[in-house]
């Protein structure tokens, strides 16, 4: 349909509705932000319990829990393909960003494993940084934006601590920049299709 035919009620009803359409697609790109959240929150504050509390050798290996969240993210993308009907620049724009940091955060994995793994975490919160960061400016949400500065500083104090203190700020990081911004975002969204309702 041709803009210029639009009557001003018409007009008024598409752009609530693209709003609407862009609420939603917010609400659902928080499910991701926080089953990675909560599964590196437990990966960090677990293999400081297994390493510095319970000095098991193996600690790392609880971050087998990766694999979950990677069959979670998997379920529900293949999910959210099936159920949409039309692919927009921030679904896009999402999909690409995260699939470019999920890649970034492999290549780094192999990078360490090779040449230690002493500083990794100030590495990887400057990634959570940047994912929020970026993801918040596409989204236009603040939560994450700020949430992606406050990683950024913990990046950089992270690099002054030992290896165990490092795992501690990663799930602070972790906490600002994923699980608090997106309970929030989820919460919102749900109180305004109560509103509406």
């Amino acid at each position: 349909m041709d803009n210029s035919s639009l009557s001003p009620a018409d007009s008024l009803q598409l752009i609530r509705s693209m709003i609407e359409k862009t609420k939603k697609e917010i609400s659902d790109n928080s499910i991701y932000f926080l089953v990675w959240g909560w599964g590196a929150f437990i990966g960090c504050i677990g293999q400081y319990i297994l390493k510095v509390i319970f000095n098991y050798p193996y600690h790392y290996r609880i971050w087998f829990i990766t694999f979950i969240c990677i069959i979670i993210t998997m379920g529900l993308g293949m999910r959210k393909r099936k159920s949409q009907q039309v692919k927009t620049y921030v679904s896009d724009s999402m999909s690409y960003l995260w699939a470019g940091m999920g890649i970034s955060f492999f290549i780094v994995s192999i990078i360490f494993s090779k040449i230690g793994w002493q500083y990794c975490f100030p590495f990887f919160i400057l990634f959570y940084g940047l994912g929020t960061f970026v993801s918040g400016k596409i989204l236009q949400y603040r939560p994450f934006q700020y949430g992606g500065l406050m990683a950024f500083a913990l990046a950089i104090i992270a690099a002054w601590l030992d290896y165990d203190y490092q795992m501690l700020i990663t799930a602070l990081a972790l906490l600002v920049s994923y699980i608090i911004p997106g309970h929030i975002l989820q919460h919102k969204y749900r109180q305004s299709n109560k509103n509406e309702i």
